[in-house]
């Protein structure tokens, strides 16, 4: 059964141009084009598709080949799944499928009597073959052209790096040579999954995190590998709708996937390599920091100035400053749309991804000593369970601490705790699978409870200094300023009067029970 691995790269349309002039092809042994069109197959209701299974007919000379491909399991970009070929004369043929589950599928009356064709794509592709070492080959494969479904196009503009000999480290060496000049990001979703979306009328929607299949008797690496590649898919689930879309729940989305990758990090950084911090770090904090700017000056439009600015229509004051903040706005959205389609984004989630798919966060084996929670040495393999019970207690009692430490007169210390809040909600929504459902969903509603209720009080408190810069010593705009903080004055106390019971519920959190 072949299998084929091969990284899958976005490649924008403007940047065509620029890859093909790069330095790195002209070391190819070989080049050839060839024009590619394909139909894919399914039931109407989609019974392939369902079970992670593809089948097309593609145009080969005069003729046609089938191939069917199962489970691609693919991990930001690198994709690694059995297909199966076979001529196509006439009908479909099964036979040589060697997975039984697979074939017993095509076998059922209501697949083999249904299959109809639901898309098809026309492309052409130019291939380069490298040879990184003498004992290894590469192609590079840059396919344009559409897909097409229901007389709906969209556009296909993207790089394949495929292995034919070597190692999968030597995909990502040539990865990080091309993005030093192409801007070039791991492509998620798949030509043919891109032709269901497109059959069904599915429009694009920002991505939310979700959970991540791990269980208690993994060791930590495992896990950690599992989690930081499911931020990674988070992170650039929302990147094609944050370059082209005005829906700040793009950013906000990608905002939230890289802080949890951060939270992530820090939670399991005892067992982590040393040097997977300092190579993840500066660029993750430079991201945070881009996107932050952006979601901040949209939180204050819609929740401080927005409210204000409708109740007081007529004011040409609240109208004027908040003139001035939409014009900010777009100023930094642009400017974080510009950083994110530059190549350093691309090779931030390359990296992050040769990281993970690196042998430093492969699991010890068995007889292999490995670091407890604390850091110290361990005779045996550490289990997740045993692991996430000390780093939660560690993050509880942190917690606990800081509530203690909380006054309603320092917004700092409400700040440190809201900090505590938001990593001990993370570290739970991690470590969720390994808890009783109920009672997770429980504590992760009131963290989250608690979460918002501290951070609409640090978006006030940190309001009214952008909003004096942004008036400046325009005495109308600060008239504006004053005016909006005497609109939200009342919220304010309310927030402030309702932390002592807060203090209290955090205070009073026990955590679920890891089974």
């Amino acid at each position: 059964m072949p299998t084929q691995i091969a990284l899958k790269l976005g490649l924008p349309e403007s940047a065509h141009a620029l890859f093909m002039r790069h330095p790195l092809l002209r070391r190819a042994s070989s080049r050839r084009s060839e024009a590619l069109v394909s139909i894919y197959y399914d039931t109407r209701r989609l019974d392939l598709h369902r079970h992670a299974v593809t089948l097309r007919l593609r145009k080969r000379g005069s003729g046609w080949v089938q191939t069917v491909k199962h489970n691609p399991d693919s991990n930001v970009g690198l994709t690694t799944r059995p297909e199966w070929e076979a001529s196509y004369a006439n009908g479909f043929d099964f036979a040589g499928i060697d997975e039984e589950s697979v074939r017993r599928l095509f076998e059922k009356p209501r697949v083999a009597q249904g299959l109809t064709s639901l898309f098809e794509t026309s492309f052409r592709r130019v291939i380069w073959q490298l040879h990184p070492t003498p004992a290894s080959t590469v192609l590079v494969m840059l396919d344009r052209g559409w897909i097409a479904a229901n007389g709906r196009r969209a556009p296909i503009s993207e790089i394949e790096i495929e292995l034919v000999k070597g190692t999968p480290t030597q995909l990502y060496q040539i990865a990080f040579e091309l993005a030093a000049r192409v801007p070039l990001t791991p492509e998620l979703v798949s030509k043919p999954e891109r032709g269901y979306r497109l059959a069904g009328d599915i429009r694009p929607t920002p991505a939310r995190a979700t959970e991540v299949a791990i269980e208690a008797a993994d060791h930590p690496l495992t896990a950690f590998r599992a989690i930081a590649l499911n931020c990674l898919t988070h992170l650039q689930e929302n990147h094609a709708g944050a370059l082209i879309g005005d829906d700040p729940e793009y950013i906000h989305q990608m905002r939230v996937a890289t802080r949890r990758l951060r939270a992530a990090m820090r939670m399991f950084a005892p067992v982590l390599p040393p040097d997977f911090a300092e190579q993840m770090v500066p660029p993750l904090r430079e991201l945070m920091a881009t996107l932050g700017r952006t979601r901040d000056l949209d939180v204050l439009l819609a929740e401080i100035v927005g409210p204000v600015n409708a109740a007081l229509a007529d004011d040409p004051r609240i109208s004027a400053l908040a003139g001035i903040l939409t014009d900010r706005l777009y100023a930094t959205r642009a400017e974080t749309v510009a950083f994110l389609a530059r190549p350093d984004y691309g090779r931030l989630l390359l990296r992050a991804s040769s990281l993970l798919q690196g042998k430093a966060l492969a699991a010890p084996s068995i007889a292999q000593a490995s670091p407890t929670a604390d850091g110290t040495a361990a005779a045996a393999p550490l289990t997740l369970l045993e692991f996430a019970r000390h780093r939660l207690r560690k993050l509880q009692r942190r917690t606990h601490h800081l509530a203690e430490l909380a006054r309603i007169d320092e917004p700092s210390s409400l700040h440190a705790l809201r900090i505590a809040i938001k990593r001990l909600r993370y570290a739970l929504e991690f470590f969720g699978p390994l808890m009783p459902k109920r009672s997770f969903v429980t504590a992760a509603k009131q963290l989250a409870a608690l979460q918002d209720k501290l951070g609409q009080l640090n978006d006030l408190a940190s309001a009214g200094a952008v909003l004096m810069a942004s008036a400046g010593a325009d005495p109308n705009l600060r008239e504006a300023v004053a005016l909006i903080g005497g609109w939200h004055g009342p919220r304010h106390a309310a927030l402030l009067g309702a932390v002592p019971d807060q203090l209290d519920i955090v205070r009073k959190l026990r955590l679920p029970k890891l089974k």
